[in-house]
């Protein structure tokens, strides 16, 4: 059994049954995604739409490809005939730009609103009132080829781990707080928080996606 195959497995192990891993496969070759592919993993994530359009085309078809980096609104058409889910919308713009992508291939895709949980500046994402803004917009009925489906966030890049806990339960309170919008155009039941450093503690707090990369693929 290869290490990635065990690294995942040991993974799995430490997850609750609903929580899901998304292996980050940003920088590594596309030999490394077909050794994981192997193992019968299908969940992928990947930060740069150019380096996930190439790996998609090279990689079997049946691949879950998440995006998880910052996305710019006039990259959505490289990556909408096949992303299963948009983890990092931080915009209405973006959303209006996804939908109009997601029509032309005629399919719905699922969006997570990015909230800016951490206390770093250089953290992408939403302030809790720009969220709410999208969630109760009167326009996004009209949205009908994408679903807002949950939120992520990234925790401040600290050792204290009581600071990662707060910020992580406070995406699980606005998440709670945001089911009041669950409408034809939002179904509040995804939390994609943690990481290789903190998935632990981010599975406790209610966590239902961890994206992880270098406790896979070991460092770079």
């Amino acid at each position: 059994m290869s290490s990635i195959a065990q690294n995942i497995q040991h993974i799995e192990q430490e997850l609750p049954n609903d929580v899901k891993l998304i292996a980050v496969t940003k920088t590594k070759p596309v030999e490394m995604l077909l050794e994981t592919y192997e193992t019968g993993f299908r969940r992928f994530g990947e930060n740069k739409v150019q380096e996930m359009s190439e790996k998609y085309n090279l990689l079997p078809k049946d691949i879950e490809w998440h995006m998880i980096g910052h996305l710019q609104s006039n990259k959505v058409k490289y990556i909408a005939p096949f992303v299963a889910m948009i983890h990092s919308v931080d915009g209405f713009k973006l959303l209006k730009e996804i939908n109009k992508e997601a029509g032309k291939n005629d399919k719905v895709i699922e969006c997570l609103l990015q909230i800016f949980i951490a206390s770093e500046e250089t953290k992408f994402g939403l302030s809790e009132d720009e969220a709410e803004e999208i969630l109760s917009s009167a326009e996004l009925n009209s949205l009908t080829n994408i679903k807002i489906v949950g939120l992520m966030g990234m925790a401040s890049n600290t050792d204290d781990s009581e600071k990662v806990r707060s910020e992580f339960q406070h995406l699980k309170t606005l998440f709670e707080s945001y089911k009041q919008y669950n409408s034809d155009r939002i179904n509040m039941r995804e939390i994609s928080m943690g990481m290789s450093g903190d998935y632990v503690i981010a599975a406790e707090e209610g966590s239902t996606l961890v994206r992880i990369g270098s406790a896979i693929f070991g460092g770079r």
